[in-house]
């Protein structure tokens, strides 16, 4: 006698529906893959490409104002900000010269005051092949994002005495800033303006502090949070200061700068 098999329709309409439930989840799974992927490109690739551009394109501008083809970015020295104590939570015949003569100031052109809509400088550090405008200011929006590298309100401007200090982005937005745990004592940095390059060589590097270690933006640097980084005496310095580790705000990486000499334009 030969025996038929039974069938169970409620089982196969399970497996069909567990097949359907499968093969969506899957599908769902790709799309959302493929969206962050192209976020990911948009952020780490295309946001660069964007802000180096732009950045370049102010360089350029910038050159060509001060070589006299348009723009006026004024001489006055601008007034120290009355804005509350900057913070670097809101997050930066000279090849080297010589230090100035112990007990007497490096001689210093009057900087421009800065056009606050615009870039004022240019930031060059040959060891790292950076060229970037300098804009006033930190915010992501209006500076930051833009490639440019921002000054700290409220701290000294290029070539004056006390800090002259800046930030600038480690990863993405044009990153200018991603490199400079590579720099070394004695490396150059200059700052150009409209009056004058002023060069400064680097002396320390803080590795890690605090988001909130603000004092190593004041006009004496020094940190905080690791107190045997940083001055002593007033001077004439640079701060640089940007987010690590990279692709991370957790904290904050400074590299410190004096000034060794200054060039009229």
């Amino acid at each position: 006698m030969v025996r038929v098999r039974v069938v169970q329709h409620s089982g196969l309409r399970r497996r069909a529906l567990w097949r359907r439930v499968l093969w969506g989840g899957g599908e769902a799974l790709v799309t959302v893959g493929v969206v962050l992927l192209l976020l990911v490109v948009h952020q780490v690739w295309w946001t660069n490409r964007e802000a180096r551009a732009g950045a370049g394109r102010e360089v350029r501008a910038l050159e060509r104002a001060w070589d006299g083809e348009g723009g006026d970015f004024g001489t006055a020295v601008p007034a120290p900000s009355a804005a509350a104590e900057p913070s670097l939570a809101d997050v930066p015949a000279d090849d080297g010269g010589s230090e100035p003569t112990a007990g007497t100031r490096p001689r210093s052109a009057t900087p421009p005051a800065p056009d606050w809509s615009q870039a004022y400088a240019i930031l060059s550090i040959p060891r790292l092949h950076l060229r970037v405008p300098v804009a006033e200011g930190v915010s992501k929006a209006g500076v930051l994002n833009k490639g440019y590298v921002g000054h700290y309100p409220g701290t000294g401007q290029p070539g004056q005495a006390g800090n002259f200090a800046v930030a600038g982005h480690r990863n993405t937005h044009g990153e200018p800033f991603r490199y400079i745990n590579r720099l070394a004592p004695k490396d150059i940095v200059r700052v150009e303006t409209r009056s004058a390059t002023y060069t400064y060589a680097v002396d320390q590097t803080l590795p890690q502090t605090a988001a909130h270690d603000a004092s190593v933006i004041r006009p004496v640097p020094r940190s905080r949070v690791k107190p045997r980084y940083g001055y002593e005496a007033p001077g004439y310095y640079l701060t640089l200061t940007t987010c690590t580790p990279e692709y991370t705000s957790k904290y904050r990486l400074v590299v410190w700068g004096k000034l060794v000499s200054m060039r009229p334009r």
